[in-house]
């Protein structure tokens, strides 16, 4: 094997094991810090012997194996964990590495490696930490993505991000967070955290709020491994369902969301025949999933059995299942919106509603909506808002103010792609018709 090809093959298996090898050494030395140290010693163990000896049968188990060795020696010369050194000692002593072979290599993954992953879950999105820390370091820890990729995906420096990952892993020693999965109310009260990390991931790699590119696909992908792993670990939480549902079907727009060019092409416009109905089967399989949980456990509370994933993935089902744009079931999604208002009020769903009202009702009903969010204080520098408004102004023959309306966002959006469309809807090009949509359901 060349060595770039072991170069490439080390990465995929790292992108695949890391999380796993993190999650089970930091159980062993409660440290998620200390625990991705090992694990990158094991990295380089790789790097230097897999060119030369082949990568092994069970890389994962290799890799793990190294790490627990790393960490085992780590022990020994720490005096403050003296008294842990037998009984990690018997657990864990690994000869050699090139000992570490056939079953030996497989005794050395653990069998609750699913826990594990769990508590590396709850552990990374834990409410003490921000949330810019927060989805950071789960894309280092479980993602697998490197500083530089994270940083890359969030136009930031690769400075800002290393730094927020160590404050983290510093915040979550300091406070002393055990290394476990909550359990009754608290995994309750917790869960939503979990759930809010991933979901940023995926809005931010389906609508990009900075840079030249209207979508980073591969964050996507990461936020969809991401929730499909705690969906596999956590099986009777109906909005876990729910979150992997809303993704899948959004992400089967990926495809016919831009042109050759790498153009925005919105909603209405696109050709269905490019969605991925695979990935839309897979999400309404998800979304049945999430509704038969809830419906047994109250979710949306009043034996609703909707919360508030659960709600924008029916939005979502609805684009889905409309073979052309015409057959839209708007109505639906104004009812979906209004029961989403009420369980989870913010203007942001308010302004979907406005665009799910104009297209259900006429643009007059939308503009009434809108108008009444225009002095909101959270939307003050939220392009999307004269974005709507321009909108639901042209198609109300009031161009000069649609005009206004479309420059005005175009100056408040930080994405270029998304900026020039803005511009050129402007100018009257393309069809005013064609409705924006906010981050939510109805977005392009």
């Amino acid at each position: 094997m060349t060595v770039p090809e072991a170069s490439r093959a080390i990465e995929a298996v790292w992108r695949i094991e890391s999380a796993r090898v993190i999650a089970g050494l930091a159980r062993l030395v409660r440290d998620i810090g200390l625990a991705e140290d090992f694990a990158q010693d094991a990295l380089v163990a790789a790097l230097e012997q897999w060119p030369q000896s082949g990568v092994p049968d069970n890389p994962g188990a290799w890799l793990m194996a190294v790490g627990k060795r790393r960490a085992i020696d780590q022990i020994r010369r720490n005096e403050r964990l003296e008294r842990k050194q037998e009984q990690l000692g018997r657990e864990l002593e690994i000869h050699t590495v090139a000992a570490v072979q056939g079953d030996e290599i497989d005794a050395a993954l653990d069998d609750d490696i699913g826990d594990d992953l769990l508590r590396l879950v709850f552990t990374a999105c834990h409410p003490v930490l921000s949330t810019q820390a927060r989805v950071a370091l789960t894309l280092r820890l479980l993602g697998g993505l490197t500083t530089e990729e994270i940083a890359r995906a969030f136009l930031v420096s690769d400075s800002t991000i290393a730094q927020r990952i160590v404050r983290a892993k510093r915040t979550l020693a300091d406070a002393r967070v055990p290394f476990e999965v909550p359990s009754g109310d608290e995994l309750s009260s917790r869960l939503p955290s979990v759930l809010e990390v991933i979901y940023l991931i995926f809005n931010e790699g389906y609508s990009a709020t900075a840079g030249d590119d209207w979508m980073r696909p591969e964050l996507c992908g990461d936020a969809l491994r991401l929730g499909r792993i705690v969906a596999e670990l956590m099986p009777s939480e109906p909005e876990v369902h729910a979150l992997v549902a809303l993704m899948e079907i959004q992400a089967s727009r990926v495809r016919a969301r831009t042109g050759p060019s790498g153009e925005p092409i919105l909603l209405l416009q696109q050709n269905r025949g490019r969605w991925d109905h695979v990935l839309i089967r897979r999400g309404l399989a998800a979304l049945g999933r999430a509704e038969e949980l809830g419906a047994a456990s109250g979710t949306g509370g009043r034996n609703r059995p909707y919360g508030p994933y659960a709600l924008q993935a029916a939005i979502a089902a609805c684009h889905a299942r409309a073979v052309t744009p015409e057959g839209t079931d708007w109505p639906r999604i104004v009812a979906l919106y209004d029961t989403l208002a009420e369980l989870t009020p913010s203007p942001i769903v308010e302004l979907n509603r406005a665009v799910a009202l104009s297209m259900a009702y006429g643009p007059a009903a939308g503009l009434a909506l809108v108008e009444q969010l225009v002095d909101e204080p959270s939307l003050r520098d939220y392009h999307l808002l004269p974005s709507v408004r321009g909108d639901l102004l042209a198609r109300l023959g009031r161009l000069d103010e649609a005009r206004t309306e479309f420059e005005r966002a175009a100056v408040m959006t930080r994405n270029e792609r998304e900026r020039t469309l803005l511009l050129a809807r402007a100018r009257g090009l393309p069809d005013p018709g064609s409705p924006s949509a906010a981050s939510l359901g109805v977005g392009c």
